[in-house]
């Protein structure tokens, strides 16, 4: 493994850097580069380092939130329990099926995930919901369905996260982003417990990974601080190598299901 040593820490890098310069979205790609750049051959031990991975990182910017009062840790904690439950049926979902076939998945989710933030974000103001048997019921069926998703392809998930907790319980997006973290660690390491159970992580690989994405995070919040006029810009330009990234996930799995 020590060939893989140096692009395990430079692809962990650019995962940390992503996530500390934008905040969010750059774990997705955290499997194409486990599979092109470093040289993972099994897309299945892919998935399962990267969601090991993902995990951590989260958990790191989740203390840094939480450090600054901006987690709900009550719905926190229901979202994530309630999440890890489809985290652990997706993943399930996602080991029983073809490796070549998840990754064409995966890459046409990557393209509505690029979609998703090339958008213009428009400003929301959230209104707060009573905690009701309505609210409860909302919260815990999107748990439910992102945790799935989540587990399903190796992602963190933030993007569907954030959304998901400010429709059903109006809370600000600033406490949506720093409650999604929890969910993303505890949905990150309830798939990468799944597929360990399998033998599908690579734990020394991880271990990389996440070293280089302690380094990248770093690196990235200070200089987000910099930049934080162009995130808008920061954000399209991300968008834009997911797409390519994603275009050509779908070619290579297309040119492999072709040619079996």
């Amino acid at each position: 493994m020590n060939g893989t040593l140096l692009p395990a820490i430079g692809s962990g890098s650019i995962i940390g850097f992503s996530l500390g310069l934008l905040g969010g979205g750059g774990s997705i790609l955290a499997t194409p580069l486990l599979l092109y750049v470093v040289g993972v051959s099994q897309p299945h031990i892919a998935i399962g380092t990267g969601a090991l991975a993902v995990s951590v990182n989260a958990l790191l910017n989740f203390a840094s939130h939480a450090v600054k009062g901006h987690v709900r840790w009550r719905c926190g904690m229901v979202f994530a329990v309630l999440g890890v439950i489809g985290a652990l049926g997706g993943s399930s979902l996602g080991k029983a099926i073809d490796g070549t076939k998840l990754l064409l998945l995966f890459g046409i989710v990557m393209l509505v995930v690029a979609a998703l933030m090339a958008r213009p974000k428009p400003l929301v103001t959230a209104t707060p919901r009573p905690m009701d048997l309505r609210m409860c019921l909302a919260t815990g069926a999107i748990a439910i369905a992102t945790g799935a998703a989540s587990g399903f392809f190796g992602i963190g998930g933030g993007f569907l996260i954030v959304p998901g907790l400010m429709l059903a319980t109006g809370m600000p997006m600033i406490n949506a982003v720093g409650t999604s973290l929890l969910a993303v660690s505890a949905f990150g390491l309830a798939t990468a417990v799944n597929y360990a159970w399998s033998g599908l992580v690579d734990w020394t690989l991880a271990a990389e990974f996440i070293f280089g994405g302690i380094l990248g995070g770093l690196l990235g919040t200070f200089v987000s601080g910099r930049l934080a006029a162009h995130k808008n810009t920061l954000n399209r330009v991300f968008a834009a190598v997911v797409f390519v990234v994603a275009a050509y996930m779908i070619y290579r799995s297309l040119g492999s299901l072709w040619a079996s």
